[in-house]
Formats: C-alpha cells, structure tokens, sequence
C-alpha cells in the first residue's frame, strides 16, 4: 500500500471512533506500530485536526471530513465483485442493497473508472444454495437478538430448537447460522437448507461471557490452531 493510500486509510479508520490505539491501526492496515507512529506524526504536522499522543490513543476532531476516496483498479474489481456476489448468494433485500451500493459507487466514479465496473471479466453466476425465503428473517433476528424456534432436520434425526442466532456463515455452497443452542447449552451450526421452518420469537436475548459470536470464534480459532499443531506433528530433533 502507498503511504499516501495508508494516511487516507488511518483517517478512514479513525472516523467515528472515539479513540484509536497505534495497535488496533497497525493490525487493521497490516503494517508495524512504529510505522503508524509516524504516519500519525506526518498528519499531525500537516495540521490534520487530531488529538491524542503516543502510548494513549488517537481520536479525529469533530467536523473533519477525509479527502475523497480514490479507487485502485483492484479496489473497483474487488467493490464489482462482491455486489455480484452479494446479489447472487444472498437474500433479496440483500441483493438489492447490493445493485443499489454499486450504483451509488459507480455514480460519483470518474466515467473511466465507472465503466471498468461494468467490464469486469469474473463472475458470479446465481444459483442460490439455500432456501432464500429464510435468510432476511435470520438476518434480523442477529440484529434485533431475538430468539427463533428451528425445526431441524440432522441426518440422524428431526427435532426443534430454540436458538440465539449469532452469524452467518458461507461455506462456498452452503450457508449455516451459528447460533447458542439452549437444548444443547452450547455453540451450533446449522444449514439453512436442513431448516424445515422457521419462527421468530419476541422473547431476546442479551450477550453474556462465553456465549457471543466472539467467543464462537475464538474457540474455532484455538480447535484449527490445535489441529495445525496435531498434523505439524513432534518437532525432530537436529
């Protein structure tokens, strides 16, 4: 990345944080701490309008505007490509967010860049791995924390569930909602097209410690970590 593209991108990251620390930005734009210290050192002595200091934290002054975006040809690549494949794995509503996001994009793009949008050579053909009709629903239950009842049908056997819906998950050809199953008491997955029915519940649900999405993916992250080291096998000795 260009250090001009890595100061917008620090300015971009900083708006509407209250603070930010050197770490969380060099773990964001993948570069070390001792390079985001003087990236924030250049801005400030341009007079970008930021508080903070070193050790502490950083925060944008209320009324800054960063400069406009400018897109690399991977940037708008990447941008076209995933409005394609938001419009043909996902739900409806999503697919249209994602034709209107691209319209809007191409819209302040200068004509040049615009019609790059339209010529991207990969695609992503629409076949829908799932039953559409219960996506939007799972979707709304996430952000709303509601609970739903699931009639879930296993291979080995056909029962109900009452979840806390927590993410969804593409898996290439198939989706899954990871949810705290209350039968259970534990993590679950499920496939949207193993879902015979579907119902949202009023009652919600509120995050608690060893429940949340974050810890779903903590412990996923430790079960590969311990899989990698299991096939990595002993160490040999030289």
């Amino acid at each position: 990345m260009r250090r001009a593209d890595r100061l917008i991108q620090i300015l971009l990251f900083m708006r509407g944080r209250t603070l930010v620390t050197a770490q969380q930005l060099s773990e964001a734009l993948e570069v070390s701490e001792r390079t985001i210290y003087r990236d924030m050192a250049d801005l400030l002595a341009s007079g970008t309008p930021i508080d903070g200091e070193a050790g502490v934290g950083y925060r944008l002054r209320r009324g800054f505007e960063p400069p406009p975006v400018q897109f690399t040809a991977e940037e708008l690549l990447a941008l076209s490509l995933g409005a394609r494949m938001v419009a043909a794995w996902t739900d409806p509503a999503l697919a249209r967010a994602a034709g209107s996001a691209a319209r809007k994009i191409s819209g302040v793009l200068p004509e040049a860049s615009a019609a790059s949008l339209d010529e991207v050579p990969i695609h992503a053909p629409g076949r829908r791995p799932y039953p559409v009709e219960l996506m939007e629903p799972i979707r709304l239950a996430i952000a709303g924390r509601r609970k739903l009842r699931l009639h879930y049908s296993a291979p080995e056997a056909t029962s109900e569930r009452i979840v806390q819906p927590l993410g969804l998950f593409f898996w290439g050809n198939r989706w899954t909602a990871t949810a705290w199953c209350e039968m259970r008491q534990d993590f679950r997955s499920f496939r949207l097209d193993r879902i015979d029915a579907l119902e949202t519940l009023e009652e919600r649900f509120e995050p608690v410690s060893g429940r949340t999405l974050a810890d779903y993916l903590n412990r996923e992250r430790e079960a590969r970590e311990a899989e990698d080291l299991k096939a990595a096998g002993p160490r040999s000795e030289s």
